[in-house]
This record gives C-alpha cells, sequence and structure tokens, in this order.
C-alpha cells in the first residue's frame, strides 16, 4: 500500500490493546478509505456491513439480515423490525464467538444506513455503551464518506457516543510524492511536469489515478478520461456530492461558484450569490467537513475575512473544462489545453497544490520544525493607496515572515526588472500594512526553476521548485 503509513500504524495498535476500541474513518468519496480498512483488518473482521446507497429503513434492514446470516450460516427468515431488533441479533452472535484475539465490527458508508427517525445511531451507541465497550476483544469500525454526517452524527456526538471514539482517522488524497509512488508501483514512469499536470486536474485521489495507463502522457490520459465519447470522469461529478448530501443542489451550488474564482471568495460574497444564511452555514459546514473546501484565514488570524476555496482538483477541472466542453470529443483537450484559459488556470491549480504541501515548502526552507500559521492577505486599492495580494504566507515563530510569489510556468522562471521592482514594492506595502516588525523575505515557488540573474539575486531570498515538493 502506498502511504497511509500513520494510519496504519495507529489502526494495527488498537488490535493489541487490553479494551474494546471504536474507530471513525473517513474522507471524501474515492479516496481509499474502504481499502485501508479491508487491507489492515481483513483478518479481524468478523462482520461487516455497507449501507445502501437512498435505501429506506425496510432496505438498510433487509441488508443487515442478509449479511448476518451470510456470517452466521443461518437461512434469512425475516428482516428485524427496527434497529433495536437488529443490534440484540448482531449481539447474540458476536457472544458466540471466541475472545483469543480481536474481532472486527465495520459498518462501512454509515451515512446510507443513517436514515430519520431509524434511531440507527441511537441504537449503535446503545449497542457499544451495553455491550461492547464492556469486553475487551472488540474493534467497532465506521466509515463513511459523508464526513459531515459521521463528525455531527458520531464525533460530535452530544448523547450516547459523546467522547466514546479511541482514534479519528481522516483520510486525504494522496500528496505529490504519494502520487509519483503511486503510479510508479503501477509501472507509470511519469516526469514531475507530467505527474503535476495529472494531479491539477484530478487531485490525489486513488481511484481516480488507477485510470492512468501505462504509456500515456498527461493530455492523452484527461483526453481519454474527461473528454472522449465514453469518459469515466464526464459524469462522475454527477454522483459525486449527490451521494454525499442530502439536498445536494445547495452545495454544487457554492462548490460551482467557487470553481470559478481564481482567488476564493468570501462569505459575504457567496451568500449574496447563493442562499439564504440559514442554510449556507449548514452546507457550508458540510463541504468543509468533507474536506471539498478550506478556510483561508487572514494575517494576523482575524476571522473576519475569511476566504473560502475550493479545495477538490477534480470538482475545480470539471467546471472549468469537463461541462463546458462536453459536446466535444476527439482532440477537445489538446486544443483546450493550448488555450489562454489553461494557462490561467494552472496558475490557480498549482497555487492550490502548494498550499496542500506546506510541510513539503517548510522541509524545502528548513524550518520543519518552527511553529508557523499559514495565512493570505487581501487589501484593497483606493484613490490613496495601492491595493495587493498576497496568496500564501508562512508566519513564522523565529521571527521571520515568508510571503510566497507562487508561478507555474512552461519553462524557467524570469525575474526582470520590472517585475523585481513590484516584489520590492509588495513587501514595502505588506510591512507597511501590518506593521511587522518580523523580518520579511520574498518567497519564490515555481514548477521549474527560477532564472539566476542581478533581480533574481536582488529580490528572491528562497527559491522552492516542483522537486521539492515531490
Amino acid at each position: 500500500m502506498i502511504g497511509r503509513e500513520k494510519q496504519i500504524e495507529r489502526m494495527k495498535y488498537l488490535l493489541k490493546t487490553n479494551k474494546s476500541e471504536f474507530v471513525a474513518v473517513t474522507g471524501r468519496r474515492r479516496v481509499g478509505k474502504t481499502f485501508l480498512i479491508d487491507t489492515v483488518y481483513r483478518k479481524q473482521i468478523c462482520f461487516m456491513i455497507t449501507g445502501i446507497q437512498h435505501g429506506n429503513m425496510e432496505d438498510q434492514l433487509m441488508n443487515f439480515a442478509i449479511k448476518l446470516s451470510e456470517y452466521t450460516k443461518n437461512p434469512v427468515l425475516s428482516p428485524p423490525k427496527d434497529w433495536q431488533e437488529a443490534f440484540y441479533q448482531l449481539k447474540s452472535y458476536l457472544k458466540s464467538l471466541s475472545k483469543r484475539s480481536k474481532k472486527v465490527i465495520f459498518i462501512d458508508e454509515l451515512p446510507w444506513i443513517y436514515t430519520k427517525r431509524s434511531k440507527f445511531i441511537q441504537m449503535l451507541a446503545h449497542l457499544w455503551n451495553d455491550y461492547l465497550s464492556k469486553e475487551k476483544h472488540f474493534v467497532l469500525v465506521i466509515c463513511g464518506s459523508a464526513s459531515s454526517l459521521v463528525t455531527k452524527n458520531i464525533v460530535n456526538d452530544k448523547g450516547g457516543l459523546h467522547n466514546r471514539l479511541s482514534e479519528i482517522i481522516r483520510l486525504k488524497p494522496f500528496t505529490l510524492s504519494e502520487t509519483k509512488m503511486f503510479l510508479k508501483s503501477r509501472r507509470i514512469n511519469l516526469v514531475d511536469q507530467e505527474i503535476t499536470k495529472l494531479y491539477m486536474a484530478l487531485g490525489g485521489v486513488p481511484f481516480y489515478l488507477e485510470q492512468i495507463r501505462k504509456g500515456e502522457s498527461a493530455v492523452v490520459a484527461l483526453q481519454r478520461l474527461c473528454f472522449s465519447a465514453d469518459a469515466i470522469f464526464k459524469n462522475e461529478y454527477d454522483n459525486l456530492y449527490k451521494a454525499l448530501f442530502y439536498n445536494a443542489e445547495k452545495h454544487e451550488a457554492i462548490v460551482a461558484l467557487l470553481a470559478k474564482s481564481k482567488d476564493g471568495l468570501i462569505r459575504k460574497q457567496i451568500r449574496e450569490k447563493i442562499i439564504a444564511k440559514g442554510s449556507y452555514n449548514r452546507t457550508m459546514e458540510d463541504l468543509i467537513l468533507s474536506g471539498f473546501v478550506t478556510e483561508h484565514l487572514p494575517f494576523g488570524g482575524k476571522t473576519h475575512g475569511t476566504i473560502y476555496r475550493l479545495d477538490d482538483e477534480y470538482s475545480v477541472f470539471y467546471h472549468r473544462f469537463i461541462k463546458p466542453n462536453k459536446k466535444q470529443s476527439k482532440g477537445a483537450w489538446l486544443k483546450l489545453s493550448a488555450s489562454q484559459a489553461y494557462k490561467i488556470w494552472t496558475g490557480y491549480a498549482f497555487e492550490s497544490i502548494c498550499h496542500k504541501h506546506i510541510d513539503e515548502i517548510k522541509q524545502a526552507l528548513g524550518i520543519s520544525g518552527v511553529y508557523t500559521e499559514i495565512s493570505a492577505l487581501r487589501v484593497q486599492g483606493n484613490a490613496i493607496e495601492k491595493g495587493f495580494q498576497i496568496d500564501l504566507i508562512i508566519d513564522r515563530n523565529d521571527n521571520t515572515i515568508n510571503i510566497c510569489e507562487i508561478k507555474y510556468y512552461g519553462g524557467t522562471f524570469k525575474i526582470d526588472k520590472a517585475y523585481a521592482k513590484t516584489l520590492i514594492e509588495r513587501k514595502q506595502m505588506f510591512i507597511e500594512k501590518t506593521r511587522t516588525k518580523k523580518q520579511v523575505f520574498n518567497t519564490i515557488i515555481t514548477n521549474y526553476d527560477v532564472l539566476s540573474n542581478q533581480y533574481s539575486l536582488a529580490v528572491a531570498e528562497a527559491e522552492i521548485t516542483l522537486k521539492s515538493l515531490m
């Protein structure tokens, strides 16, 4: 398995403890949650059930009865009438098992099983509190792509499951480095620039990366997967949010709005164009908890002026290129990837990648052990003052600040006299606006490298390339 070392270590540790454990595994759709759990706990699983998407309570209970019969080897007589009876039957089966080693009960896609007024969560809490937690040989694992529902109803539950979880494992998409290793494990050897082009469009989602074929360039792969007549990712978006959220239209409306914004939007800008306050708060919370949207605090840590950005590469790529070009097929991406719209998008996409690889950036700067706060800053210009924007600020505990200039280019990035003047002025405006007493460094992050000349040497105190992010 590529990556996931820390998660695997934590999960295996729970098999060695002298008490029952309760684990929640969350993460976006297609990120590999079920694969991870099955790989680590395959030999210990004594019962597993997967929720039925859009199934009602009767569907879920029948599914439970069928799965239980598979493990008990008893015929299905009739489904339990409710979850209280269902978990009573499960408890009877679990009592018949040996106590010599840990047994894993795995409930996959829990949000699909959970239906209103079903009392599923309450009865699950009762099973844990009344039986499982009092034994020493169980690991209860719950999993679901609808991370917001799991977080609200399990992790932050104020009732029977309050503070009951032993571990919360949030599975994120692969980093650039893990993506490179994953592709190599499939004998797909691409240079860093090609991997980045794929990552900007599909992110580090394992299921998406599994579709890449040996011998394909990024352009050829994206043409086949996103723009050909039977492209697998042409309609992936249609089920992505509907599989996670009730009334997904509200979530999709915010996603579509953010996908078209290069620099992200503040709360006021989103609410003016989308939905009423109450619905907005719940919907935005869902998207943040599920990892699709990230909050970027302004410099100084004040929540006022927080910038919201769409953090899912595929969703951005879908709205920017796939959706507007669904009627095109042959050679569509070859044409689009040479357009000005593509060049503008790559700048935004590479900036998003940098925000996801702060640890790698800190390592390249030699400050891995230094506490930092990550932020951004927008200053609106007026008749008196010139406005400016910094999309990545690394505020360090060693009395230093890196203000980062992120550039995605087709080759070596060159700083000329005019651009050097812009960087010098922006640095001075930042110091004056924030009144910081810290040392401020201009930091250039680019996908290739920076041409060494009199201007780069004068204004760039630090340079980071794609190699460091890899």
